[in-house]
């Protein structure tokens, strides 16, 4: 009888320490957007090398898995993977999604054919213009929302590219740093023939988000933006961004 007593014991200590909070592992998922989020990179990309150093600040272990971006917004909206590394903020997402504190920000600028005088003047300039987007993609409320203009999406940015260089859109839209990135290493044959706008569509922070229908939401999150206090505090922020050329 003391034996079966204890067994039980155990059997429930463990229960507990499970429904608890045991569970300190986090899955991301997101498409290749290097330098951010980048397969050939030895830590994965500068976004995932911030939130797995933030996450283990905090105790917990972190594995990410590449996809397109449409699969892993709705994966993470479902709760089936716990966070976005790499969202832009939108009021439709906010509706499904929790986001952490910015760690990061992107300027988001217009790619022509070189040569095109097209400038970036605020919505009203993209009018009869057939614009090259990623499908998933927040670009922000206004841009997505206006009917002035056309946009056509795939699932990826360097087939916006060439189809931006054939003439089957007018522009494509991508951050700056994150293009160049993209085409120095698989296109620099297409890179010599686009330009940027001067002026940015936004200039967007970063986020991790974690959808509403995940139970650990809220702890995943307040784990992530307190683990980035600490990787700020002690310098390991700061030394990932210069490894990576950005100061």
């Amino acid at each position: 009888m003391k034996r079966f007593i204890m067994a039980v014991i155990v059997v429930l200590f463990l229960s507990v320490g499970i429904c608890s909070g045991g569970d300190k592992h986090v899955t991301s998922a997101a498409n290749s957007w290097s330098p951010f989020v980048d397969p050939d990179a030895a830590g994965q990309g500068l976004a995932i090398e911030i939130i797995k150093a933030a996450f283990a600040a905090q105790g917990y272990t972190f594995a990410h898995e590449f996809m397109p971006w449409a699969r892993a917004e709705d994966e993470v909206k479902k709760g089936r993977i716990d966070i976005l590394p790499d969202t832009w903020y939108t009021d439709e997402r906010s509706k499904n999604f929790m986001f952490s504190n910015a760690y990061a920000s992107n300027k988001i600028k217009f790619i022509k054919k070189g040569g095109d005088s097209f400038e970036y003047e605020g919505i009203t300039s993209l009018a009869g213009k057939k614009v090259g987007v990623i499908l998933g993609f927040g670009y922000g409320d206004e841009f997505i929302n206006a009917k002035t203009f056309t946009r056509e999406g795939v699932s990826d940015f360097i087939t916006n590219i060439k189809k931006l260089v054939r003439g089957r859109v007018d522009l494509t839209i991508e951050d700056e740093i994150v293009a160049k990135s993209i085409l120095n290493k698989k296109a620099p044959a297409l890179l010599e023939q686009v330009e940027f706008s001067q002026n940015p569509l936004s200039s967007n922070d970063l986020y991790v988000a974690c959808g509403l229908a995940n139970p650990r939401h809220e702890e995943i999150i307040n784990a992530f933006n307190k683990g980035l206090e600490a990787i700020k505090a002690d310098g390991t922020l700061k030394g990932i961004f210069e490894r990576y050329g950005i100061h």
